[in-house]
């Protein structure tokens, strides 16, 4: 633990003296304006410089407080903080080597905090299916989360992408301006524990093929190996310890209805990594009145569904109006504890003529436990005689989980935004013994 606290320390510390010694550099008019796209500004015109030569340096930071105001397994009130550093360089190599169509990048993060979700508003035994706090996760330490190379051929019709990154950064893509994880980013990563989303990088190629200026179809294949989520491994680049190949494969369209724009994806995955029955054991029978191992399956598989599209204009200017999405994904009923999931958002951007550039978003989502891993809690309580929800030993039964969010983003300058919200999760973790829980939180996005 102390060596965790001493790497946050230094992470701190030398984020702190970059940002000094780089407001140093900027123009006193740059650093912290309104309308600079950095809080650091454009370091005496030095940034833009660094950008038309191909170096565009990378760094961001998301804060995220969670507090339990009514409900939860645990209605002992309090809040709890989450955060994330980011650091890194998207590298345009035409303009660096003279490599035709070809891109680069880096990217660090760091996260830290604790999340109210997990002892407050979930029942421990049996956690939340989503997460109030979204940015926190996979462990207290630095991580490599993007380290690849890009190129696109044959007038750009082909574009390959080949390194170490993630699924959710090129499949079942979905923005995170929301603080529920329900809605936040690519959605299958959440509930399949083959599909590793942001920060978790792994070895992985991507092919897309642009069919129209509309239409393009993807390929990739990420080398699935859980070793990378344990503590210490974030620079882990070797494949010791893989179980299998993940390959996604998508459709997406991007059409523009009544002159403005839409995204519409449907895609289908497949992982080749062992998985455990959520109920059979080896013979077939039920695992948990038998207590033979579970048996195994060698791949799961499953299906997703995006729709994004802006349906108005604010008199007539279209970066503001009202916006809306869909998500729904479906997951292998054999392997998986979550069978199928869906969400729907209204987002109005730029509400008022004296905050053009403010948003105001709500949302609802549903996400459904599969009957048999209940059918196994309650084959379990009864091998094992517990009949009370407060014993101990007690396996909570679970059936479907509701998650609501509505928040206000607060544009204060270009470079920082500022989303107060309010939560609403009903049957956390699919457990209706659970109280209905309310959560007050506010999520910080800044660009350094």
């Amino acid at each position: 633990m102390k060596k965790q606290h001493n790497n946050t320390r230094l992470i701190c510390q030398l984020s702190a003296a970059a940002a000094l010694v780089l407001s140093a550099n900027a123009m006193a008019a740059d650093a912290f304006s309104a309308d600079s796209k950095w809080m650091t500004g454009d370091w005496g015109g030095e940034r833009t410089k660094l950008i038309e030569q191909g170096i565009d340096i990378k760094a961001d930071y998301v804060g995220e407080v969670g507090g339990n105001l009514h409900g939860g397994y645990n209605n002992d009130k309090t809040a709890r903080y989450a955060d994330q550093f980011g650091l890194g360089v998207a590298l345009d190599l035409q303009k660096l080597w003279g490599w035709d169509n070809t891109q680069a990048k880096i990217q660090l993060t760091n996260r830290n905090g604790q999340n109210i979700s997990n002892d407050r508003i979930g029942d421990p035994r049996a956690g939340t299916l989503s997460s109030s706090q979204e940015v926190y996760g996979r462990g207290h330490m630095v991580r490599l989360t993007q380290f690849w190379i890009q190129h696109q051929m044959f007038d750009n019709k082909l574009d390959v992408k080949l390194g170490y990154f993630g699924e959710g950064e090129d499949f079942n893509t979905f923005p995170c301006d929301f603080q529920n994880l329900s809605f936040c980013g690519s959605q299958v990563g959440n509930y399949v524990n083959t599909w590793y989303n942001w920060p978790v990088a792994q070895a992985a190629i991507r092919v897309k093929y642009n069919i129209t200026p509309e239409l393009y179809a993807q390929i990739g294949a990420y080398n699935q190996n859980p070793s990378q989520l344990e503590h210490g491994n974030g620079f882990k680049l070797s494949g010791s310890g893989t179980k299998g190949t993940v390959i996604p494969v998508e459709l997406v369209w991007s059409p523009k209805v009544n002159n403005l724009p839409g995204e519409y994806r449907v895609g289908y995955y497949k992982s080749a990594a062992d998985a455990a029955d959520v109920r059979e054991d080896v013979n077939g029978n039920d695992a948990a009145t038998t207590g033979a191992a579970y048996r195994t399956h060698s791949s799961k598989k499953g299906y997703w569904f995006v729709a994004q599209q802006q349906l108005t204009t604010h008199n007539g200017d279209a970066s503001r109006g009202l916006n809306i999405a869909a998500n729904a994904t479906f997951h292998d009923k054999e392997t998986n504890v979550v069978d199928n999931y869906q969400s729907i958002m209204l987002v109005y951007k730029g509400p008022f003529d004296a905050r053009p550039k403010d948003d105001v978003g709500i949302g609802a989502a549903r996400l459904h436990v599969n009957d048999d891993v209940r059918k196994n809690a309650e084959l379990a309580n009864e091998a094992g005689g517990f009949t009370d929800y407060s014993q101990a030993g007690y396996a909570p039964l679970r059936s479907t989980e509701y998650n609501y969010e509505i928040n206000y983003g607060f544009h204060v300058t270009n470079w920082l935004t500022v989303r107060p919200n309010l939560q609403y999760v009903t049957h956390p973790g699919g457990v209706d013994k659970v109280y209905n829980a309310l959560v007050a939180g506010l999520k910080i996005q800044s660009t350094f």
